[in-house]
């Protein structure tokens, strides 16, 4: 079994073992109310909140925060991950929550707000990438979208100026998703050929940088899986086609 295949198969069974009570639940009202009370301190906003796989622990996701594990009445928590031990080994349960949160919220990106590099022939795997213009590594795994493409994986391409709204890698990064050609555009961005700039109304920069922030990413490129899973930094076509559970058409 290949690890793309177990991914998806281990994203099936968390997504059926609710009726079997193994999966969180949702706290009541009541429960819900008092804990937004007590962790409110300062400011602290509880988006949600759910009985976590540990009995007794609740799972508190914070308004532009962390996901936190709480004690029922809210008067402890801890910031960090939570993982089952069992006979396979360690499993890390809030990076698969963050796994599934991840494919939801991506999967509401309008396609036309991307810049897309799709294979010529079958799209086999997908991936997005959280990119800059002005980052060494974000032009070389670039360098390897042709390969990418010729393995049938599709690159999914969000604006992350690293440096901000306003900086020369952002206006940058507007010309190329504003231009009549954006793939042709970011290309020669990122070979470091000049470009006129052009800054369109309404173009999804900002909205993606702040995505971004809000999905974890603090550097470029980040790539994100069809499953949902984040690889932070450049990896070369052949890893990533290892990763996504491929056979290089190179190789065969």
């Amino acid at each position: 079994m290949t690890y793309r295949t177990l991914k998806l198969a281990l994203m099936a069974i968390l997504m059926t073992v609710a009726p079997l009570g193994l999966a969180a639940e949702p706290l009541d009202k009541a429960e819900l109310d008092a804990l937004r009370t007590a962790l409110n301190v300062g400011g602290v906003e509880v988006i949600s909140a759910q009985m976590s796989e540990m009995p007794g622990v609740v799972e508190v996701q914070l308004k532009e925060g962390p996901l936190v594990y709480s004690t029922l009445k809210g008067d402890f928590f801890i910031v960090g991950d939570l993982y089952s031990v069992g006979p396979a080994g360690y499993v890390n349960l809030a990076e698969q929550r963050r796994d599934q949160e991840r494919v939801e919220i991506l999967a509401k990106v309008d396609r036309d707000d991307m810049i897309i590099f799709s294979p010529e022939g079958e799209t086999r795997a997908y991936i997005y990438v959280f990119t800059d213009v002005t980052c060494f590594y974000c032009q070389k795994l670039h360098q390897e979208v042709p390969e990418l493409n010729k393995n049938g994986i599709e690159v999914r391409y969000l604006a992350y100026p690293r440096a901000g709204a306003g900086s020369p890698g952002f206006n940058q990064l507007v010309s190329a998703w504003c231009a009549d050609n954006p793939q042709e555009t970011l290309t020669q961005l990122k070979s470091k050929q000049s470009v006129p700039e052009n800054i369109c109304k309404d173009n999804p920069v900002a909205a993606q940088f702040k995505l971004g922030q809000e999905m974890g990413v603090n550097g470029t490129p980040a790539i994100i899986t069809e499953t949902g899973e984040m690889i932070p930094g450049y990896r070369p076509a052949d890893q990533l086609i290892t990763i996504l559970g491929l056979n290089s058409e190179s190789g065969q």
